[in-house]
């Protein structure tokens, strides 16, 4: 197809992008059959002007429009087209990390796929979800997982759809991680040619194009991440109801869920998936560094070797 002058083509998250915005985080194309979303810069009118609420998001029938301060203006339309107003064209590192996390979040719930909020590795071809809330973890372990030669589907947002046979899969979305200074010296990795994630000089967006799996795989298990003063790692199967609202609340942007009119589809979509999978809830000391035990416990369990429960 022709693209005008300026505009750039992307793959993430299972879709063909176009973008007039630079994406050098995302796998470039040089050509796509078919379009799935479009990413416009325009000019908006003034966020005072187009909010009729105080809160930083705008929900309409078939678009969300939520604003950064002094950042951007975000317009997320039916799932297909996302309009940025820059407010700072200084801030395009700013700029970015909103656009591949907070809207397509968005623009994924709004093409009824699942969003959770995490990272996803590959192991023995199926696809396993680490979610937490911030500071859990998630990054740190999928990067343990990278350096036994694992592989990345996703840090961040992670796209579950079905198969022809209503079974979860993952989607990728591209080759990058948000590591933390303290993960990075572990794994004797510098930061020297990193650039730090905005408002956070200690985290750093850290390319892994080397080790990304750019295949969809089956959704196989989801590990919750939670921290505990304990000394000990404490690991327990997550049953019945509680897969739900395990899922729920790691649904990214979930306040939106409901916003959406979605709650019934949410409902019925993360019960298909907790039907197809094994979920677990795993506790980590906050006092040590424990990725790489971690790791060797959650092998275990996925090899279906004995485990003691705590």
């Amino acid at each position: 197809m022709m693209i005008r002058k300026g505009k750039r083509l992307y793959h993430a998250f299972g879709l063909n992008i176009v973008s007039d915005l630079l994406l050098p985080e995302l796998i470039v194309m040089n050509t796509l059959e078919g379009v799935d979303v479009t990413i416009e810069i325009k000019e908006m009118d003034k966020w005072d002007e187009l909010a009729e609420t105080t809160s930083h998001f705008v929900v309409k029938e078939g678009s969300v429009l939520f604003h950064v301060p002094d950042t951007a203006v975000y317009l997320i339309e039916h799932g297909t087209k996302i309009t940025i107003s820059p407010l700072d064209e200084t801030k395009q590192d700013n700029i970015r990390l909103y656009l591949l996390g907070t809207c397509m979040g968005v623009l994924l719930m709004q093409r009824r796929t699942i969003p959770l909020h995490g990272s996803a590795v590959e192991i023995a071809g199926k696809a396993y979800a680490f979610v937490g809330n911030s500071g859990a973890g998630k990054s740190t372990l999928a990067s343990a997982f990278m350096e036994r030669g694992y592989r990345l589907l996703s840090d961040d947002v992670i796209p579950i759809v079905f198969s022809d046979k209503e079974k979860p899969i993952v989607i990728p979305s591209y080759p990058h991680q948000k590591l933390w200074t303290q993960t990075l010296d572990h794994f004797g990795r510098g930061t020297s040619n990193l650039k730090p994630i905005i408002f956070r000089d200690a985290k750093f967006a850290v390319p892994v194009m080397d080790s990304f799996q750019p295949k969809p795989l089956p959704l196989a298990g989801v590990f919750e991440l939670t921290k505990t003063a304990s000394d000990q790692i404490s690991i327990s199967p997550v049953l019945q109801l509680h897969q739900f609202y395990l899922l729920y609340q790691h649904t990214y942007r979930n306040f939106l869920i409901q916003r959406f009119d979605l709650m019934d589809w949410h409902f019925q979509t993360v019960t298909k998936i907790a039907q197809n999978i094994e979920l677990f809830q795993i506790e980590r000391p906050i006092t040590r560094f424990t990725a790489e035990e971690l790791t060797d416990v959650i092998l275990t369990i996925i090899n279906k070797e004995e485990l003691v429960y705590e």
